[in-house]
């Protein structure tokens, strides 16, 4: 039998916890109507998001103090929410304010998140609220500027929000994407490292086949170049916990795509994550044009997407099955993004 005592990496990445002193998207804004509520989860936690027909939308601890049923299978009256079991009721704040057959409070309250909407997302900060200050909400100034049109991204992924960062940092897996893209050569031209973030930057070559017409509206406009000048760059960047991916070509200094994203762990294990993501891509001069590329760009990048999933899926039953981490990393851009992943994950205990 042979030796395998030198195989894992000690700490598991994979075991890390994604750390909760961060704002989190947790849902689509227009997947909540006013009057209504929503389910939704952090790292098990279970999350209400509650929608009042007048007043800001809020978010509470989704299980009711005086049974644990969850809030979320009750009913929303004013600003309120009520019990669907006994119906007590709650405030935005958390705070128990009626239990109807005592005609009185309750001093138990549920813990309520600070909760804040932008860019068509509700946002949850399920860490410290004294830390959920405006400075570190995420900025995407791209979203707002009329010049681009947005995608977004929504789904289940069953696997650790670090195979996702790894992914998507790692261009040299473009092997992966022959099937829609042709041979592409990527080629790294530097990356750089701070405390909370780590940056790659990379040019391609095409080596075999031809652009789709996807990846040439998206990544081209109406010009319909292919992408091999030295000069067109993407540059990818975790910024803990988010991650960017910008796509210049040499002409311009706007971004052709422009994407954000943000990994969000579903369950306690951290096993499963629910990948949320806004695709900025800029649009043609041509009034109207981009509505006409709309459906192969949408085409194109569900394909890649696939692929992806696919993937990242797969090394996760590796690890469960080989019951730990037995990657050999050797690109040194993952080695630097192992380390930032690992620093700023929530700490045991």
């Amino acid at each position: 039998m042979p030796d395998l005592s030198d195989r894992g990496n000690d700490p598991d990445l994979r075991s890390a916890r994604s750390h909760p002193d961060h704002w989190y998207p947790l849902a689509k804004s227009r997947d909540l109507k006013p009057g209504g509520m929503r389910a939704v989860s952090f790292a098990g936690d279970p999350i209400v998001l509650v929608r009042p027909e007048k007043g800001a939308l809020y978010a509470l601890e989704d299980r009711c103090a005086h049974r644990q049923v969850p809030l979320h299978e009750g009913t929303v009256c004013g600003e309120q929410l009520k019990c669907g079991y006994h119906g007590w009721t709650y405030d935005r704040a958390g705070k128990c304010v009626e239990v109807p057959y005592l005609g009185k409070a309750h001093p138990n309250g549920v813990r309520a998140y600070p909760c804040r909407e932008e860019y068509g997302l509700i946002f949850v900060f399920p860490g410290d609220p004294a830390k959920a200050v405006p400075e570190s909400f995420p900025q995407i100034p791209t979203w707002a500027n009329p010049r681009y049109k947005t995608r977004y991204l929504d789904r289940r992924v069953r696997c650790h929000y670090s195979f996702m960062h790894e992914n998507l940092m790692d261009m040299n897996h473009q092997f992966l994407h022959r099937s829609l893209m042709g041979g592409i050569q990527a080629t790294l031209l530097g990356h750089t490292r701070g405390e909370d973030f780590v940056e790659a930057r990379y040019t391609f070559t095409r080596v075999k086949g031809r652009q789709s017409l996807g990846e040439r509206f998206m990544l081209s406009g109406s010009s319909g170049t292919d992408v091999r000048s030295e000069h067109d760059v993407m540059t990818i960047r975790t910024q803990y916990p988010y991650q960017t991916l910008a796509f210049r070509r040499s002409h311009t200094d706007e971004p052709m795509l422009d994407l954000w994203l943000c990994y969000v762990p579903t369950d306690a294990a951290q096993g499963s994550n629910h990948s949320y993501g806004l695709m900025m891509i800029r649009k043609p001069a041509i009034p109207g044009l981009i509505e006409l590329f709309w459906p192969f760009i949408v085409w194109f990048t569900e394909g890649i997407f696939a692929q992806d999933r696919r993937v990242v899926e797969l090394e996760q039953r590796a690890h469960d099955a080989q019951h730990g981490d037995w990657n050999q990393e050797i690109f040194p851009v993952i080695r630097s993004l192992r380390e930032l992943l690992l620093r700023k994950a929530a700490k045991p205990g």
